[in-house]
């Protein structure tokens, strides 16, 4: 230290149907609403409370995702002895449906997997490729970045998406259920209709630039440009028939002939085309990676390496933590927000300046984990005064030469954890990027806007180049994080959330509610969100009646916002499974 130290219930979800509950419309947040703002005045949209959410409990196999309706459909590949890998297929091709706001096959995914049998943890890529043609200067214009909203609504912001690819990958290793039958829950649905929730309602009434892709509003709003209401039956026979090609010929179908021609057409004849290429499409692979792993007290963290800074930030906050008192202090305290915001600046302080693609750049990343390198920047915390903005540590040399870059990542993601009777455990983040991604429909999906997760200019203010700049076939820096802990060696939890850049310090705050603070999966989850980007510090609004003014005291800047993350979690205890959704949205955790 320094100088002073609801969704649908269990029963309904194993019905034929699925009835929405009656609750306020989650939160809303700026990037799903489609209110882009300058990256430092970012703030999410203001929600409308939360919801609520049990604990839930179940023996043999659980799931837990974004939407009761991929839930139910997990559950069942789970209940029929699916693995785990099985029931996250099937669970995201329904999130392309219910939620496609938020993820899809339009978008790219990280997954980490607890292989049973083996006894080791596995990591897969399936983050977007920029187009080989894509160059630094993508988003630029007159030497200057345009508009981040610009950026995004255009085809030049579409990456090669990954999830397709990486889902494949996974179940060529680890899957039972035959391929086809897993997406076939997600066919019946496109085929017979899902009703439209609250959440998908709210956020095609705010979101204008939906409406003026005219493919996407033929389909989300009616004649006369109202979002479909609460209930409203929404059939997808694009694709129902697009999946119906990827089941009977498998992944490649996606990305070669017909449904890689449409992608292509339709990026190449937005307003502001792209180019990314049927060669980029047929080219993509997704990747097995060594995972990121550490100790931390008695448990060890794994997660996703970079390409995603998302686990090497979120370890890189604990152990820094663990330097201070927090683990004795109730975790709404004042103490508590000032530790916890703190060691989040130094945390993106270094990521945003050493975290990128490894395979166009070193990434310092077992000297960025060391304890001793820990040790000392947690020493620039003080227990009553903020050190403001936080400076990036400089353990091997390079802040000299490298830009740091801040560029904003906006909170379009999903995920989802699950367990199966053999012990298998996966944790998958998926994302779109933006709500809605780039806008661009096209065969009954929505393309990601991913690569506006590059530094738009590519150096920074001094001029510096940015290890997370543009450049052909490169992935995006990303701060999802999906991750397992492991306790002498076996699975004790998987969690994740969606959030953008915010995710970092939703999952931490949730490890820190389980592993230290000695809470359930729910009441983690269901603890009020805060912490630091480096930036200012934020408060979940109307969450922490009385912070503010203290925390200003201390020097913060403080913001008081909606800050929706949608965390999925699941706890592996002696006596079963224990699940936590959010009840910032509509997930739910279903087990048997």
């Amino acid at each position: 230290m320094g100088s002073k130290a609801l969704g649908c219930g269990v029963a309904l979800l194993l019905a034929a149907a699925c009835v929405w509950p009656v609750f306020a419309a989650p939160p809303l947040d700026a990037g799903e609403a489609g209110l882009i703002q300058a990256k430092e005045d970012f703030q999410p949209e203001a929600g409308t409370g939360l919801g609520e959410r049990r604990l839930a409990r179940a023996r043999d196999y659980m799931i837990s995702s974004a939407n009761p309706l991929a839930s139910q459909a997990g559950a069942r590949i789970l209940a029929e002895g699916g693995s785990a890998t099985d029931a996250l297929i099937a669970a995201q091709m329904v999130l392309n449906l219910v939620e496609p706001q938020s993820s899809g096959i339009g978008g790219g995914a990280f997954v980490v997997r607890y292989d049973s049998k083996q006894g080791v943890v596995q990591s897969y890529d399936g983050r977007e490729t920029a187009p080989a043609a894509a160059h630094s200067d993508r988003f630029m214009k007159d030497g200057k970045a345009i508009p981040f909203r610009d950026a995004v609504n255009s085809g030049r912001s579409v990456g090669v998406p990954g999830v397709v690819a990486v889902l494949g990958l996974m179940h060529e290793r680890h899957g039972r259920a035959s391929w086809a039958s897993l997406l076939q829950p997600a066919i019946d649905l496109a085929e017979k209709g899902f009703p439209v929730s609250p959440r998908l309602h709210a956020l095609l009434e705010d979101n204008q630039a939906l409406r003026q892709q005219a493919a996407a509003a033929a389909y989300f709003y009616d004649a006369q440009g109202r979002p479909w209401p609460v209930g409203h039956i929404l059939r997808n026979p694009a694709f129902a028939a697009l999946l119906r090609s990827i089941a009977r010929d498998g992944p490649q179908a996606f990305y070669e002939g017909k449904a890689a021609r449409d992608i292509v057409g339709a990026v190449a004849s937005h307003a502001v085309p792209g180019d990314l290429s049927l060669a980029d499409m047929s080219a993509y692979r997704a990747k097995a990676r060594p995972p990121l792993c550490a100790p931390y007290k008695a448990y060890t963290l794994c997660g996703m390496p970079p390409p995603s800074s998302g686990p090497l930030a979120v370890i890189q906050m604990l152990e820094i933590l663990s330097h201070t008192p927090i683990a004795r202090l109730p975790p709404t305290s004042l103490e508590a927000v000032h530790y916890f915001s703190e060691a989040g600046k130094l945390a993106f302080a270094d990521r945003d300046v050493y975290v990128a693609d490894p395979d166009f750049i070193d990434v310092p990343v077992k000297v960025l984990l060391d304890r001793r390198y820990l040790a000392l920047r947690a020493g620039l915390i003080e227990a009553d005064a903020t050190i403001g903005r936080a400076p990036p540590g400089d353990p091997v040399g390079l802040k000299a030469i490298r830009g740091q870059d801040d560029s904003p990542e906006l909170p379009s993601t999903s995920h989802v954890v699950a367990v199966d009777r053999a012990g298998n455990v996966v944790s998958m983040t998926s994302s779109i990027e933006t709500a809605f991604g780039s806008k661009i429909f096209v065969d009954g999906f929505l393309l990601n806007n991913q690569l506006t997760d590059f530094s738009l200019s590519g150096v920074d203010e001094q001029g510096k180049p940015v290890a997370n700049r543009l450049e052909p076939l490169k992935r995006p820096r990303s701060s999802m994080a999906p991750m397992i802990v492991l306790k002498d060696g076996k699975p004790f939890m998987a969690i994740g959330s969606p959030g953008g850049a915010a995710i970092i310090n939703y999952v931490a705050k949730t490890l820190l509610g389980v592993l230290d603070w000695g809470l359930d999966i729910q009441q983690a989850i269901d603890l009020p969100n805060y912490g630091s980007r480096n930036r200012f510090t934020e408060l979940e609004k109307g969450r922490l009646p009385g912070l503010a003014p203290a925390l200003r005291a201390m020097g913060h800047e403080v913001r008081e916002v909606d800050f929706p993350s949608g965390l999925q979690g699941i706890v592996l205890t002696p006596d079963g499974l224990e699940g936590g959704a959010d009840p910032r949205r509509e997930g739910v955790a279903v087990g048997g």
